[in-house]
């Protein structure tokens, strides 16, 4: 597989990278050894960019990787995990903590469980208000001399704050949610980023599992899966949803591929330092959206799909009112 260049500072990764979340946390029960053949297939494929945080499980997502890493080399690796929370002794989520000493706790935490001296890519996960970006950066800053994380990011964060981070460290990328249904980091996040040099690592990239075509109602997902809460998948809001899933359906059969691959493939047109990090438990589905790395399909055919989904407006927040008040804005 390809690759693709996150920043300025020399981050390159998989053109598609693979978003482990899913495999510990919020997607359904976990099947670890499920996961594992996936991620041992994702590296034959050559899909070598995962994406994990402290949050997912919480702790156990890190774990799952770790236990891995025991078996490859290192450098077949780039990790990517995330901080910015304070957890109680049985791994309660209690705040958000960006704070220097949390900074520095985090990161002791995310190289014990995944077995490793360093962190490729290490993000604050949500933008903590109480402290100011510039002391989390400094911390962040120091992990990076100190040889434990060799590349900065920053997740759901909007322009102002990017600038102001950017200008005590460089940032190689930011991660937010980018796919067909969920374009807001177009308008005003992604111009800046292009400006500074920055990479956009896009989440949720099929529309959490919509975009795929293999959801049809509520009663399709696990009563564990935290989907079941979001606004989007919501009775009418679902129904709306599901035309724009038929738009993208109806271009995939016409054209020898599946509507997730549509859907990676259109992100992967919107320029050269977006990578997305679909993620699954599958090794069907892994293989499938790989394949979108190759998909071609002529001009026309994606003016059609650009032109369906300029025209659609999604229904529903992207999560719900609690989960917002993490995302940041600051233009």
């Amino acid at each position: 597989m390809y690759k693709r260049k996150l920043g300025r500072q020399g981050l390159e990764v998989s053109a598609m990278g693979l978003g482990c979340m899913g495999m510990s946390y919020a997607y359904g029960h976990p099947d670890d050894a499920s996961s594992i053949r996936v991620l041992r297939r994702a590296l034959e494929l050559g899909i070598n960019f995962w994406d994990t945080a402290e949050m997912y499980g919480p702790f156990s997502n890190e774990e799952l990787l770790g236990s891995l890493l025991k078996e490859v080399p290192r450098q077949r690796l780039t990790i990517a995990t995330k901080f910015a929370w304070k957890f109680g002794p049985h791994g309660e989520l209690l705040a958000l903590d960006s704070s220097p000493a949390q900074v520095h706790k985090s990161i002791e935490g995310s190289l014990k469980r995944l077995g490793t001296d360093h962190i490729d890519l290490y993000y604050q996960h949500r933008l903590d208000p109480a402290v100011p970006i510039e002391e989390t950066m400094g911390a962040l800053a120091e992990l990076v001399t100190q040889g434990k994380v060799r590349y900065i990011g920053l997740s759901e964060v909007g322009p102002g704050i990017v600038r102001r981070a950017h200008a005590v460290h460089p940032l190689s990328a930011v991660q937010s949610e980018y796919s067909l249904w969920e374009r807001g980091v177009e308008d005003k996040l992604l111009p800046v980023l292009r400006e500074l040099g920055i990479g956009l690592v896009a989440y949720s990239p099929m529309g959490r599992g919509l975009l795929t075509g293999r959801i049809s109602s509520l009663e399709d997902l696990e009563s564990s899966d935290w989907r079941r809460t979001n606004p989007r998948f919501q009775a009418e809001n679902m129904i709306h949803n599901l035309e724009l899933v038929s738009a993208v359906k109806e271009i995939a059969s016409a054209h020898d591929a599946t509507p997730a691959q549509v859907a990676l493939a259109w992100l992967l047109r919107r320029g050269s330092d977006i990578v997305p990090i679909p993620g699954t438990k599958h090794l069907r589905y892994l293989e499938e959206n790989a394949d979108a790395v190759g998909l071609k399909l002529a001009d026309e055919v994606w003016a059609t799909l650009d032109k369906a989904v300029n025209s659609f407006r999604v229904a529903g927040e992207r999560y719900t009112e609690a989960a917002l008040q993490f995302i940041d804005t600051t233009e």
